[in-house]
């Protein structure tokens, strides 16, 4: 069994909402095999919590829209890594620190992959370093010029 349609046009609807808050790296996996209370995860990276809880906000805004609504989200508080579960999709927006620590695709590496549109994809971090501000690496940059 491969993931549904719906589930499948959601996650795209969600990346969108995700890339257009700056969101980096962002993946969909079709987990529908190995787990049966969802059909696709979807990863998406911040650079800080700041910009986490924007692309939360925006994912949330864009699935509604679109008719999906939160079953439940769990870390917004703390803005690390926020889950959301729309039921055939779950949303994980993590800090960047946190994903490269959990590797949840390393994890769910026998899971396919699902082609995202090129809108849908997220970028390389520099522009949402510029609007939602840098990680802890860039400020020990800025306060120390030899760096």
């Amino acid at each position: 069994m491969t993931a549904t349609d719906r589930a499948v046009e959601l996650a795209v609807v969600a990346a969108r909402a995700a890339s257009d808050r700056k969101a980096q790296e962002i993946i969909a996996l079709d987990v529908s095999e190995q787990l049966v209370l969802t059909d696709v995860f979807l990863i998406a990276s911040g650079t800080n919590e700041r910009q986490v809880t924007a692309v939360v906000d925006a994912v949330e805004e864009a699935m509604f829209a679109a008719g999906a609504t939160a079953i439940r989200r769990e870390g917004k508080a703390e803005g690390r890594w926020v889950l959301l579960d729309f039921g055939d999709v779950v949303v994980h927006v993590q800090h960047a620190e946190d994903r490269v620590y959990y590797a949840l695709e390393r994890l769910w590496k026998d899971c396919p992959a699902i082609e995202l549109p090129e809108d849908a994809r997220g970028g390389d971090g520099a522009a949402a370093e510029a609007e939602f501000g840098g990680g802890r690496g860039d400020a020990a940059i800025r306060l120390d010029p030899r760096l």
